[in-house]
């Protein structure tokens, strides 16, 4: 097992990667919470079936009384309405401010699960058990909680630190291949972000078979990457941008998909590539590396262009909460394994992307 601390101005959390982690999960989370006597868990639709017996069984196991509310599956569960039905379940199931909140799934029901945990009784403790690889190296660390509004994604929100990651690589044996290689897309871009020599290491890698094999040091990687990041800037004020690379453009494919015809990973895949090569356009990235990264991201199977109109462009630039007035914040490479954020006016943006 690898542990990995995130250390913050007054607390500390440990993230926890191991196989076999689920099926002690109990244990683990005893160690961090000595006086909680009930585990409220949300899981959704999915991973219920294939993983919430098993927690159950190690949290009783442990001594907790465990309360679980399952929500379907898929984005359209991160939504003030599911959020309140969240609420009345940890009313009805008897939550104390000593008890805690487990999110046991992926960045949908972490998401939901930590923002409803942030809002309860004015604020519970909290447990990430990710199942997905976008969840493991992404949303589950950070603190970054919140649902999606008619108007955007995730511009109803909070950060409230988790007490406790666990990742167990085992989970994503069950995830569809699909869905698996959607995690890449963020794998990969903390190598172009913050390590070269890690991007090579995964390009060298393109397979399943291949990845899991060292999946306990591609999320130890990844997660000290952000825990670096998030230990500098814990509310995402200036160094934690960086982990945007690839989201400002990716956001708009989303919006022209209505969320549901391109992934996040697919989204923020062709979000890096269009940015790379958006770098070039403004001289601040070399003009070798948006094939380098176009060709690690196909041999993944995630696409590297995606269509996009002027005006879903404009609706993301505008939503987007790295701009500010009439100024946006977009995140290139000056080369690989560095990455900047560069300023400049949106309507200069949208002009260099038609």
């Amino acid at each position: 097992m690898k542990t990995l601390t995130v250390a913050l101005p007054g607390r500390e959390y440990n993230i926890q990667i191991g196989w076999g982690l689920l099926t002690r999960a109990g244990e683990e989370l005893r160690a961090v919470l000595p006086g909680a006597s009930r585990i409220f868990v949300v899981t959704d639709s999915h991973v219920a079936p294939l993983y919430l017996e098993r927690v159950r069984a190690s949290l009783e196991g442990a001594g907790f009384r465990v309360t679980a509310h399952t929500v379907p599956a898929g984005e359209g569960s991160k939504c003030p309405a599911r959020l309140a039905e969240l609420w009345e379940a940890m009313m009805d199931a008897g939550l104390t401010r000593t008890d805690a909140v487990a999110a046991l799934g992926g960045g949908v029901v972490g998401d939901l699960a930590g923002f409803a945990a942030a809002t309860i009784l004015r604020g519970v403790d909290f447990v990430q058990i990710p199942t997905t690889l976008l969840a493991q190296v992404d949303s589950s660390v950070g603190g970054k909680v919140a649902v999606d509004l008619e108007h955007g994604k995730n511009l109803a929100g909070a950060f409230w630190q988790p007490r406790l990651v666990l990742m167990d690589p085992e989970v994503l044996d069950t995830l569809p291949l699909p869905v698996f290689m959607e995690g890449m897309a963020e794998v990969v871009k903390y190598g172009c972000i913050r390590d070269a020599a890690f991007f090579d290491f995964l390009a060298a890698r393109p397979s399943r078979v291949e990845l899991m094999a060292e999946m306990e040091h591609i999320l130890y990687t990844c997660c000290a990457i952000k825990r670096s990041v998030v230990e500098q800037d814990e509310r995402d004020t200036g160094e934690r941008m960086l982990l945007n690379f690839g989201h400002t453009l990716g956001h708009a494919y989303e919006l022209a998909g209505h969320y549901t015809e391109w992934s996040h990973g697919a989204a923020v895949a062709a979000g890096m590539c269009a940015a790379a090569r958006l770098g070039v356009r403004l001289g601040v990235t070399p003009a070798e590396l948006p094939e380098r990264l176009e060709e690690a991201l196909s041999a993944l199977g995630l696409p590297t262009a995606i269509p996009c109109t002027a005006e879903d462009y404009a609706a993301a630039v505008g939503l987007d909460k790295k701009g500010a007035g009439e100024d946006i914040s977009v995140i290139l490479l000056e080369r690989m394994g560095r990455a900047v954020p560069h300023r400049m006016p949106k309507s200069r943006l949208l002009e260099e992307l038609r």
